[in-house]
């Protein structure tokens, strides 16, 4: 017996239309009940979401905590080599730009060229570095944006903004709004998996929350589910010795039974989202360990993603994790990987950051690709904001430092419908302001849901009295120049 199915049965008619008769209404309740009761498949997406034929199903985040340097990465600027260490005190004056309190109180702000080279690769002859030479190898199947743009100027609101829409605590992550407004795939995996990779660079690394991947104001099953990198993937998921799992399913019929009474006397929904939460942790008690468990893949596949695929944690090894998940059913993974922030030593500190992730996204778009999964499934590349062109403290021919900036960076998207082998947007000579095309953050946002089918108008929640959206109020636009 199975109480929760039980208890989701009972839902009453009015109960239906007090909680469900606002924003997706009767779309959000299907992802509340079980397939067989909900009259509706929670793998298809709800009518009153729908804009156009989704082309993706699925998204992969590679999310590079700390800002990667856009100059020494894909912005190729050569002509600033004649400029070494000029000055660009008046020039910032003229911008008008935000200092952080980093670098505000520097007499001088000198030009710092990339000590790197860079070669054209692929039919658009896109210029990328010497730091990341597979990734060049795949020139054709990414869509590099170069004019990627945000108001925020320091990390915690930058990812904020990046990753829920807003600078403001408490909103639901991009990945949870996901997993609202699709639902679930597979009944014993979370659709929403966050995974952090270790990283070797011995640059800043910035603390983060679980604000990034949380429900906010959403319902909390549609927060991602963070698995560990060492040991038991998700704590206390094995059962204690002496309880084996007939043991453990009475002990958790009977809890149910008791929040169901709960539930009764006070119609909170946040009890029904713990008895969900339960039944969910049963059953990835039996998926979990088979996921993670990447010995059955094969050896050429593992020496794809790189010798660091056998290190637990690793950016290799959740990579391979993740396509793993996307083959399962899980519609959203989000990897972290922190070290990027380089105020100083960059060009010593960004090798390490660029060889712990440069083969294994390689290996994850070859990956999906011959399995014939990148067709649907979204990969982004990327970080909260850029950096400066100049110099944060000492500047040598050999080594410099850079602080935020947010005014131009660089992302780069694959699959999901996306046209790879093409460079989009442009930035001046000084890689400072935007040229042609810039995208923001919140057109990224509608982007990513254009492409699983979604209105990013219709995708909404009540709360506080408004409909709340993943994009806010401000005009967005899909980026349609670089889909196919």
């Amino acid at each position: 017996m199975n109480t929760i199915a039980d208890f989701n049965a009972a839902v009453s008619r009015r109960q239906f239309f007090r909680k469900n008769g606002i924003g997706l209404g009767a779309a959000s309740l299907a992802t509340l009940l079980p397939n067989s009761l909900s009259g509706l498949s929670n793998s298809s997406i709800p009518a009153e979401l729908k804009k156009v034929a989704p082309k993706a199903k699925r998204v992969i985040y590679l999310s590079m905590l700390g800002a990667p340097s856009q100059l020494d990465l894909f912005d190729y600027k050569p002509k600033l080599q004649e400029r070494f260490s000029e000055d660009l005190s008046d020039y910032l004056k003229e911008q008008g730009q935000r200092l952080t309190g980093m670098t505000s109180g520097q007499a001088k702000f000198p030009l710092a060229p990339s000590v790197f080279k860079f070669k054209q690769h692929g039919k658009s002859g896109a210029w990328i570095s010497e730091l990341l030479p597979h990734t060049a190898k795949m020139a054709d199947d990414i869509a590099i944006i170069k004019s990627m743009n945000t108001e925020a100027i320091n990390h915690e609101p930058a990812n904020q903004l990046c990753y829920t829409g807003n600078q403001q605590n408490g909103k639901p992550s991009l990945g949870s709004w996901l997993a609202y407004g699709l639902g679930s795939q597979n009944e014993d995996l979370p659709n929403f998996v966050v995974l952090h990779a270790q990283h070797t660079g011995p640059g800043n690394v910035q603390a983060i929350s679980s604000r990034l991947w949380g429900a906010g104001f959403l319902p909390g099953k549609y927060a991602g589910v963070a698995l560990r990198p060492k040991g038991d993937p998700v704590l206390y998921l094995r059962d204690a010795p002496g309880i084996d799992r007939d043991l453990r399913r009475n002990m958790l019929d009977s809890l149910n039974t008791l929040n169901q009474k709960s539930y009764d006397a006070i119609g909170n929904r946040e009890i029904q989202t713990r008895m969900q939460q339960y039944e969910m942790a049963f059953r990835m008690q039996a998926s979990v360990p088979e996921l993670s468990d990447l010995s059955s893949e094969n050896e050429a596949v593992r020496e794809m993603y790189g010798p660091q695929t056998s290190t637990p944690g690793s950016f290799a090894s959740s990579c391979l994790l993740a396509r793993r998940m996307m083959e399962r059913g899980v519609q959203f993974v989000q990897i972290f990987h922190r070290g990027w922030d380089q105020h100083g030593n960059l060009p010593k500190n960004i090798k390490p950051q660029c060889e712990d992730i440069d083969q294994p996204c390689r290996a994850l778009i070859q990956d999906l690709k011959q399995r014939g999964m990148l067709e649907d499934t979204l990969v982004i590349w990327g970080g909260e904001f850029g950096r400066t062109v100049y110099s944060q403290g000492t500047l040598t021919k050999t080594n410099y430092g850079r602080d935020h900036h947010p005014r131009a960076f660089t992302m780069w998207m694959a699959g999901g419908g996306v046209k790879g082998g093409q460079v989009y947007g442009e930035t001046d000579d000084f890689g400072y302001n935007i040229t042609e095309n810039p995208v923001h953050i919140s057109d990224l946002h509608t982007t990513i849901l254009h492409q699983l089918g979604i209105d990013h108008h219709k995708l909404t929640f009540k709360y506080q009295g408004l409909d709340q959206k993943l994009t806010g109020v401000k005009p967005t636009k899909v980026i349609s120049e670089i889909l196919g």
